[in-house]
């Protein structure tokens, strides 16, 4: 019924487009924003009327899109574009880009001007010792009025990646002479070095000359890069401009970006094992896919920038300011074996080197996957599943899904007569909503799940049909600020039900919408010399709770929350411009008599009690504080001495947190299943990327508190009495 009426819906756009003569646009562009406008006209669950108000938003969009770091277009040049910026919308009606070609005109103007700036400035002479300050938060800071302001701009940019590369030199010399000293006494150094030079330190001003050399390297390819920047890159610019405008999800794909989005879920570059996406003017790191060889490393994250790369057996560092996502792509996958530099900025500002190897993305450790973990003295025997993301059956060889396997965990942790079962969200970004609905039934007996709504249409609701139950026993869903859509789906439904208590960061991600492609292409019949126009990914849909509420914006607010890096932060779907607001609509009947959980409030008030005692969660929420006033600080010291102390002050800051999440945890006892030994034992590999999952674990001491929790629960819900016996007796 579903798939039918999006169907109907979609052949309802392609003949009122296909009813218009392609060859009434004399251009490819028009073909494509026609296309564009008409689809989220019929289909997008919230299309904006495009008009004067409008108009002004998309311009300012635009604007920031054309030239995000403001130094190429001056305030004059803005202003006097700034004429057609309540007048897009009727460019957009009638199929015409006066604001789009002048803007294109400029940009290019611009990026010359840019050249010309950068070959008059004397790099060698710019003072490193001013008293000078720049700004890096571009979208806040003002834009240069005229040419002689840009040029300024330009001597304060250049200084501060000149001085930002001394102060990594600096850093990188000091962490290899603190390596020498650790060479043990009785190691011949000389012999151990034979091959190599001996290591000499370098004075500050050979140094400085090394970053001036760096520097003036990758801005000649910066702008070599630039040049090669083409008209359709910055019209699909001015395309989700407008497209954005809905909803930060709906976007134009070219032909090219939509083959890379289908190549591989779990993550965008191959190499590595994550995915990517090009912000501002840098690469940032989206996800990570388990087991892949970043993931490895346990020193990457999300959100995370990657600033440079360096090849195996090149000198080179290439930085990737300003550069194209699929150049970035190509520059970092390789050969499987091969090693590769990266030079990775955290959300704090630090900077760190990984090497890392490249291999093939290890999809086993996407799957679902048990243990039991007990915490010593207080309570044993507890189930624990862990669920990178929600799998479907065709992206898994032998037609598996993840509600499948979850399934299949459950039924081994029955066998071992597991106290609790916990099921870890945590990261978890989403993805199939059938599995959704089919493995959250496996925690009551029937009932509706969510209910999606189209934009015209009543909600259609996902119910779990299935009056057989899996598991009836105390259930806990850990997440965190990046748990997403699918994933805010079970928990919402867990807790509207009360048939799980959700425990995690202060809410989940907040993305409660449906996305899908619609192939421009099948708007128009001939025009085969225009084609392919590339797709659009549209949100058609929306999430909803059973009670009504949306999962949209506001996420899922856990039942227990424990303090994260990010608790002072705004992370997810708050962080977009024009992301949809949250609503509501009539709830649906629910009901469960399962396990019903009626003290979560007591559990809870518990929980916090020991939180608030805690030293680790109490240096979790200081240093939460720390990367918040650092994000927030944007404006650095233009002077090299302040500014080395500055970063020095950083790393002193962060050393004090470096060991936060590397101490085990002495009353964490984690274990396999004994069913599991042999698949585990098949090969080294395997043994080996076990034990590290295993190293890990131990070190979680939110899962020290979750086992808390868990007894807690036990104790206190009529439902789990029988088990609360069972404790009893085995702690006896």
């Amino acid at each position: 019924m579903k798939n039918s009426a999006i169907l109907v819906a979609l052949a309802s756009v392609i003949a009122f487009i296909a009813f218009i003569s392609p060859f009434n646009f004399q251009e490819r562009e028009a073909m494509i924003l026609t296309g564009v406008m008409k689809f989220m006209d019929q289909v997008h669950y919230n299309p904006k009327m495009i008009n004067d108000e409008l108009s002004v938003v998309i311009f300012d969009k635009y604007i920031e899109a054309l030239d995000s770091r403001k130094r190429f277009l001056t305030q004059e040049e803005v202003d006097e574009l700034a004429q057609f910026r309540d007048k897009i919308d009727d460019q957009i009606k009638i199929k015409t880009f006066e604001m789009f070609e002048m803007s294109n005109e400029l940009i290019e103007k611009g990026i010359q001007r840019g050249q010309r700036i950068y070959a008059s400035i004397d790099v060698s002479a710019l003072d490193l010792t001013s008293n000078d300050k720049v700004n890096l938060d571009y979208e806040n800071r003002e834009r240069p009025k005229n040419e002689k302001a840009l040029k300024k701009y330009w001597e304060q940019l250049i200084t501060y990646d000149i001085i930002s590369k001394v102060e990594t030199k600096i850093d990188k010399q000091v962490q290899k002479l603190q390596a020498m000293m650790l060479v043990p006494p009785a190691v011949d150094t000389a012999a151990v070095n034979s091959e190599k030079e001996p290591y000499v330190e370098k004075k500050r001003n050979e140094l400085i000359a090394e970053a001036i050399e760096d520097h003036t390297k990758n801005y000649k390819k910066w702008f070599k890069r630039l040049n090669k920047q083409r008209r359709s890159d910055r019209f699909e610019q001015y395309l989700n401009a407008v497209t954005h405008q809905s909803d930060p999800h709906t976007t134009y794909f070219n032909p090219k970006k939509r083959d890379d989005f289908n190549i591989n879920m779990g993550g965008k570059l191959e190499g590595i094992g994550a995915r990517l996406q090009a912000e501002d003017d840098f690469i940032k790191i989206v996800s990570i896919v388990p087991g892949g060889p970043i993931w490895e490393t346990k020193k990457a994250e999300a959100d995370d920038l990657i600033i440079a790369i360096q090849q195996e057996g090149e000198d080179e560092v290439l930085n990737l300011y300003g550069m194209r996502l699929d150049d970035v792509v190509s520059k970092i996958r390789g050969k499987k074996g091969t090693v590769i530099t990266l030079t990775i900025r955290k959300k704090d500002g630090s900077e760190i080197l990984l090497a890392i190897e490249r291999d093939e993305v290890i999809t086993e450790e996407t799957l679902a996957k048990s243990l039991i973990i007990d915490k010593v003295g207080s309570i044993d025997n507890i189930g624990y599943i862990k669920l990178p993301k929600f799998y479907s059956s065709f992206e898994k060889k032998g037609g598996n899904s993840c509600a499948k396997d979850v399934a299949s965990e459950i039924e081994k942790l029955k066998t071992v007569n597991v106290n609790g079962i916990i099921l870890d969200l945590r990261n978890n970004t989403g993805g199939s909503l059938n599995d959704v609905v089919e493995m959250s039934g496996l925690f009551i007996k029937e009932g509706p799940i969510v209910q999606v709504k189209p934009r015209t249409r009543d909600a259609y609701v996902h119910r779990d049909k299935n009056p057989d139950v899996l598991y009836d026993g105390p259930l806990m869903i850990l997440v965190n600020k990046y748990s997403a859509s699918a994933s805010e789906i079970i928990a919402a439904a867990m807790q509207d039900y009360k048939r799980a208590v959700i425990v995690g960061s202060t809410s989940t991600y907040g993305k409660g919408t449906v996305q899908r492609f619609y192939d421009l292409d099948r708007a128009f019949k001939g025009a085969e010399d225009y084609k392919p126009l590339g797709s659009l990914k549209m949100t058609t849909q929306k999430f909803f709770r059973v009670n009504g509420g949306s999962t949209q914006l506001i996420g899922v607010t856990p039942d227990i929350v424990l303090p994260d890096n990010y608790q002072y932060m705004d992370v997810g779907e708050k962080e977009y411009d024009h992301a949809m607001k949250w609503t509501e609509i009539d709830p649906v009947e629910y009901s469960q008599d399962v396990a019903l959980l009626d003290h979560i409030d007591e559990v809870a008030a518990t929980s916090k009690k020991r939180v608030d005692k805690n030293d680790k969660f109490t240096k979790v929420l200081a240093n939460a504080e720390r990367i918040k006033k650092y994000r927030d600080n944007s404006t650095y010291s233009l002077n090299i001495d302040q500014f080395i102390k500055e970063m020095d002050q950083r790393e002193e800051d962060s050393e004090q947190y470096k060991d936060l999440y590397d101490t085990d945890i002495a009353s964490l006892k984690i274990s396999n299943l004994k069913v599991d030994m042999d698949n585990i034992n098949f090969d080294e590999s395997k043994q080996a990327r076990n034990q590290d999952w295993l190293d890990g674990m131990k070190k979680d001491f939110y899962l020290e508190e979750a086992l808390s929790i868990m007894k807690d629960m036990i104790r206190l819900e009529d439902s789990f009495a029988s088990i609360e016996q069972k404790l009893e007796s085995s702690q006896n």
